[in-house]
C-alpha cells in the first residue's frame, strides 16, 4: 500500500535543514522524498503548513518509574510523538530477576511504538544492596539473542569496573561480542578513573549535571544523554551541548518520569519545547531525539525522513511549540488529528502475571523497629540537592532523647530502608534533611534499585504504620498522618507498577504528591521521586541501604555517628 504525504515541511536531520517536499510511503518504508505528485498511490494526505519529523526516540527510560504498564505508557507517549523507547528493566529485574525482564518483553509486544531494551547490568546495583535477584553474566548472555535487546544497560557499578571485577567485565565483554552498546552511569567520575571506565568498553553516560563533566566524557569518547525527568533536570545546565560540535554526540532522554508529568508536560516533545524556550534551534533538538539515538543504539533504518528508512514519523503544526497532530509507526497512521488508534493489549503468560504480583516477604513492623539506640551527638545526615538526585553529606547534632532524634524545627527527619524480598529483617535507619515535612510519614516500595521499603517520617509511630500499609497493599506509595493514611497509591506489579489506566494512575500519583505538600514539603521537591533515589548507593554522596549508610565516593559503609 502506498501513501503520499503532500506539501509538508520535511525536517532533514542529516543536514539540519527544512525543505517543502512530498513523502512517499510504501508499506512500512519511506520510498521517496521529493515531488511525487504524479505517483499512483492508494491514499493522499495534504500536509500543507505542517512539519514532518522523524519519530522521537527516548534513549534511556525505566518504564517501571512511570508506574505504568507498557501498553498504558504507549497510550500516553505516542500522542506526544514518541515512536520508540529504549528501556532498562533493572527495576523489575531487581525484584523478579530474568523472569521480570521476560515479563516486560511480553508486556510490550505489538504496541504502536517500538519498545527496545537493554540487559540490566547491575542486579543488584552494588554489593551494598539487598535485591530480590542476582543476575550474573551467564544470566544476561541469552538476552542478546532477542533483536529487541540493544545493549548492556547502565553500568552503575563503576567501582566494580575499576577494580576489575570478573563478572562485571564479562558482562561488558559479552555485550561487545554480540555487537551491542554498553550504557554507562558514572556521576562525577573524572580523570584516570574515567579513562579506565571508558577503556573497559562503556559507551555513554546520562548522569552529567554540568558542562565540565560532560565535556570531559565527550572527549573520552562517550555519548552524552541529556536527561530531563521528574527529579533529575539537567537540560538547562547542559545547554552548551546543543551547540556544534557537541550536539552530534548527544541524545535526549527522560530516565525516570512520573505519570503525572508525562500527562501534563509531555515526553521527549517536552524536552524539545524546553530547549526551544532556551533559544536552541528545535531542528537540532529533533535530531538529537531521533537520528542520534538510532545511530547510537544501531537501530537500522530508523531516525530520519529519508528513502529506505522505516516510516516512523511525527507530524507537528509548529516546530518550537511542537504540538503533535499525527504519528506514523512503521507506515501505519497510529495517531490522527490527536486521536490514538485502538490497539490490542499484549498477551502475557499467566505464570508471569502471577509471579510479578507475589514480591513481598516481610514481617509486620512496630514503632520499636524505628528506634535507634544511640547517644546524643554529631551524626551524618543525608542532604537533598534541589533539582538533582545527588545528595550531600551533612553533619548535624542529633538528640536521640527528643522525639527519637527527629527535629522538625531543623527539618531533620528520620529515614529507614527495610528489606522486603527475603525476610532478612534488615533495616537501615538514619536522618534526612531537605524534605520539609512538618508531620506524618511517607513510604514507598519504589526505592532504587533494589526496591525495598523506604520510609521518611516525623515520628516512629507513623513510620511503622506507613511501612505496614505498603506491605498490605503489595507495594505502592502512601502518605500517613496520625496513624491514618491520607493518600495512597497501589503498585501491585512487583511493587513498582499500577494495573490502572494512565489517567487513573496519574490521578493517584498527583494525590499522594499533593498530600505530602499538605504536610509541609515545598512544592519545589518531588517527594516520592527524590525519596526513591535515597537508597541508590551509586549516586553521590551519601545514601541509605538496608544495612546502614553508604559513602558513595569511598564506596564503603559508614557509621551514623561522625
Amino acid at each position: 500500500m502506498k501513501t503520499l504525504l503532500k506539501n509538508g515541511f520535511i525536517v532533514r536531520v542529516f543536514t539540519d535543514e527544512i525543505s517543502k517536499q512530498d513523502v512517499l510511503i510504501e508499506d512500512d518504508r519511506i520510498i521517496g522524498v521529493g515531488d511525487y505528485s504524479d505517483e499512483s498511490v492508494d491514499s493522499v494526505r495534504d500536509m500543507s503548513g505542517k512539519f514532518i519529523c522523524p519519530g522521537l526516540i527516548d534513549g534511556h527510560i525505566h518504564i517501571e518509574s512511570t508506574m505504568l504498564l507498557p501498553e498504558e505508557l504507549a497510550k500516553v507517549v505516542v500522542p506526544h510523538g514518541t515512536t520508540a523507547i529504549v528501556a532498562d528493566p533493572h527495576e523489575i529485574a531487581n525484584v523478579c530477576g530474568t523472569e521480570g525482564i521476560e515479563y516486560m518483553l511480553k508486556a510490550s509486544e505489538g504496541l504502536p511504538m517500538d519498545v527496545f531494551f537493554t540487559a540490566s547490568s547491575c542486579v543488584p546495583a552494588t554489593p551494598f544492596d539487598e535485591s530480590g535477584a542476582v543476575l550474573s553474566a551467564d544470566d544476561l548472555r541469552p538476552l542478546y539473542d532477542n533483536p529487541r535487546v540493544l545493549g548492556l544497560a547502565e553500568m552503575m557499578n563503576y567501582p566494580g569496573v575499576l577494580a576489575g571485577d570478573p563478572d562485571i567485565l564479562a558482562k561488558i565483554k559479552d555485550a561487545k561480542k554480540a555487537g551491542k552498546v554498553v550504557d554507562g552511569h558514572a556521576p562525577l567520575l573524572s580523570g584516570k578513573n574515567l579513562d579506565r571506565y571508558v577503556a573497559a568498553g562503556v559507551n555513554s553516560d546520562h548522569e552529567c549535571s554540568n558542562n565540565k563533566e560532560a565535556l570531559e566524557k565527550l572527549n573520552a569518547g562517550q555519548y552524552i544523554m541529556i536527561r530531563e525527568g521528574t527529579a533529575a533536570k539537567n537540560l538547562a545546565n547542559l545547554k552548551m551541548l546543543f551547540e556544534y560540535p557537541y550536539n552530534y554526540r548527544c541524545l535526549l532522554v527522560t530516565d525516570d518520569c512520573h505519570p503525572t508529568d508525562l500527562l501534563n508536560a509531555g515526553h521527549i516533545d517536552h524536552i524539545i519545547r524546553l530547549a526551544s524556550s532556551l533559544g536552541i534551534n528545535p531542528v537540532i533538538a529533533i535530531r538529537m531525539a531521533s537520528l542520534q539515538a538510532a545511530q547510537y543504539f544501531r537501530i537500522p533504518d530508523t531516525g530520519a525522513v529519508a528513502p529506505g528508512y522505516i516510516a516512523n514519523l511525527t507530524i507537528v503544526d509548529e516546530l518550537k511549540k511542537f504540538h503533535v497532530t499525527d504519528v506514523y509507526s512503521h507506515g501505519k497512521l497510529v495517531l490522527r488529528n490527536g486521536k490514538l488508534a485502538e490497539f490490542e493489549a499484549p498477551k502475557v503468560p499467566m505464570e508471569l502475571k502471577k509471579m510479578v504480583r507475589e514480591s513481598f516477604h516481610v514481617e509486620k513492623l512496630t514503632r520499636d523497629d524505628f528506634v535507634l539506640d544511640e547517644e546524643n551527638g554529631l551524626c551524618r545526615v543525608i542532604g537533598l540537592v534541589p533539582g538533582q538526585i545527588l545528595t550531600k553529606e551533612l553533619h548535624e547534632e542529633i538528640f536521640f532523647d527528643r522525639n527519637s532524634g527527629i527535629d522538625v524545627s531543623r527539618d531533620i527527619l528520620k529515614l529507614a530502608v527495610i528489606e522486603r524480598h527475603k525476610g532478612t529483617g534488615h533495616k537501615g535507619i538514619g536522618f534526612i534533611k531537605g524534605i520539609g515535612m512538618k508531620e506524618g510519614a511517607i513510604a514507598s516500595s519504589v526505592s532504587h534499585d533494589s526496591h525495598n521499603i523506604i520510609v521518611i517520617g516525623t515520628n516512629d509511630k507513623d513510620m511503622a504504620f506507613a511501612a505496614n500499609r505498603i506491605i498490605e497493599m503489595g507495594g505502592g506509595n502512601v502518605v500517613v498522618k496520625g496513624e491514618k493514611d491520607i493518600a495512597r497509591m497501589a503498585l501491585p506489579i512487583a511493587g513498582l507498577m499500577s494495573d490502572f489506566s494512565a489517567k487513573d494512575t496519574a490521578g493517584f500519583n498527583a494525590r499522594v504528591r499533593n498530600a505530602v505538600y499538605e504536610l509541609g514539603t515545598s512544592m519545589d521537591v518531588e517527594p516520592f521521586m527524590n525519596m526513591a533515589f535515597l537508597s541508590l548507593p551509586v549516586i553521590p554522596a551519601l545514601k541509605m541501604s538496608t544495612e546502614g549508610l553508604v559513602d558513595v565516593a569511598k564506596f564503603e559503609r559508614v557509621s551514623l555517628k561522625v
